[in-house]
């Protein structure tokens, strides 16, 4: 009987203590279920979770960092000069990419391959006369794609052939002006001393009422930008010298007889001796084709190896300018060399011509591209529906110039 009583008793104590537990650790579970969902854990597990995402982050950016470097290094030590040379000459001719060959090469040896990039051989060219003899020039325009089908004759009514060429690894826009006396250097300011800005081409194209432009001379730009405030070099407009800061450049000028000139170091005196009516300067080095005492040279520079967009000016011998404008710097078409535009100048009969400022720079104006070829505006991008023929691909808007080779309507 005792017995029976004890162990009753201690299975209502039992029974208790196990109630009181279930109370206590519902209290607990309580404390800690409130603590888990409290402000200050979900503040905890964000910062865990920031401090998680930004270590991948950096850790990638470190493996992307030493592979990149790595593989320039290897580029630059690497079994193929030629392919180190290129390279490294594109990112010295782009403002904000001077810096990456230094990384694994010394400034000497960088110097060496750009003075590489500027020696030239200098070949006479034949110029054979054609249509009788009334125009003289290697003039060859774009093959028929169709025997059976000839294209039609440009249209010449504002006095411009226009021709675009995919070729190799990159695509051209080409102009012949047929009238030389409409072309001339526009300037985005007329006191350059207090200019603060650049213009964009079609701004400055509107601003003279031209209906054609190409991207002029040099102008200051560290680290790629530049504000175009102000040319480099001897600059005339119209008639007048507007700069003269005394540096010399490959000179690109156009006299009182409409005659391109394009040479290196002019001075203000001979410009003036020669009549120089408009002009602008680029850098050295830069003459592609010049005619002497009535033969023709093209200067060959097999070592400049760079491919970028490019714009050069030169005339034929019957008077009529040419305008290049090519792409270039991307996926789909990494640019032209040297070389790829005095071929190119030479196919449509130039007897003379030089390089331009080119890269970012590198834009082409045609204010009646859209209507006279029929293009549909749904197909162009912001810039081409205001002017521009050639595809802005830089990441920003175009350039704002402090120069212009311009066409007047007729």
């Amino acid at each position: 009987m005792g017995n029976m009583k004890n162990e009753v008793r201690r299975n209502r104590d039992n029974e208790m203590k196990s109630s009181d537990d279930q109370k206590k650790y519902r209290i607990v579970r309580t404390k800690a279920k409130d603590k888990k969902y409290g402000a200050s854990y979900y503040w905890g597990f964000a910062l865990r979770v920031l401090y998680r995402i930004i270590l991948i982050i950096v850790t990638l950016a470190l493996i992307v960092v030493f592979g990149a470097y790595k593989s320039i290094d290897t580029i630059a030590h690497g079994p193929s000069p030629r392919f180190r040379d290129m390279l490294v000459q594109m990112a010295m001719e782009s403002s904000a990419a001077k810096w990456v060959p230094r990384l694994v090469l010394s400034e000497a040896e960088v110097d060496e391959i750009m003075n590489k990039r500027d020696e030239a051989v200098v070949e006479e060219v034949d110029v054979p006369v054609i249509n009788g003899g009334d125009v003289t020039g290697p003039v060859i325009v774009p093959e028929n794609p169709d025997d059976n089908n000839p294209l039609p004759p440009p249209d010449i009514s504002d006095g411009i052939e226009y021709y675009s060429e995919s070729t190799g690894t990159f695509r051209a826009y080409i102009m012949i002006v047929h009238d030389p006396s409409k072309v001339f250097v526009g300037v985005s300011s007329n006191d350059f001393p207090n200019a603060t800005r650049g213009q964009r081409i079609y701004d400055a194209a509107k601003k003279y009422g031209a209906i054609a432009a190409i991207n002029g001379g040099e102008f200051r730009d560290t680290g790629g930008q530049g504000l175009g405030e102000r040319p480099i070099g001897l600059t005339y407009s119209q008639g007048k010298c507007v700069w003269d800061d005394g540096t010399k450049r490959t000179f690109f000028g156009i006299d009182k007889d409409n005659k391109l000139i394009v040479t290196e170091g002019m001075t203000k005196k001979k410009a003036d001796e020669l009549g120089i009516r408009d002009g602008v300067s680029f850098q050295t080095n830069n003459v592609l084709i010049y005619t002497e005492n009535g033969s023709t040279y093209r200067v060959n520079k097999d070592d400049s190896l760079s491919k970028a967009q490019r714009t050069a000016v030169g005339q034929r011998a019957d008077g009529k300018f040419i305008f290049i404008v090519t792409d270039g710097r991307s996926a789909s078409s990494l640019g032209a060399t040297y070389d790829d535009i005095t071929d190119m100048m030479l196919k449509y009969g130039a007897i003379n011509a030089g390089m331009l400022d080119g890269g970012s720079s590198a834009m082409m104006y045609y204010a009646n591209y859209i209507s006279k070829f029929n293009v549909d505006v749904n197909t162009l991008d912001e810039f081409q529906q205001l002017g521009l023929v050639n595809k802005y691909k830089a990441f920003t808007r175009p350039r704002p110039l402090p120069t212009f080779f311009m066409v007047m309507p007729k």
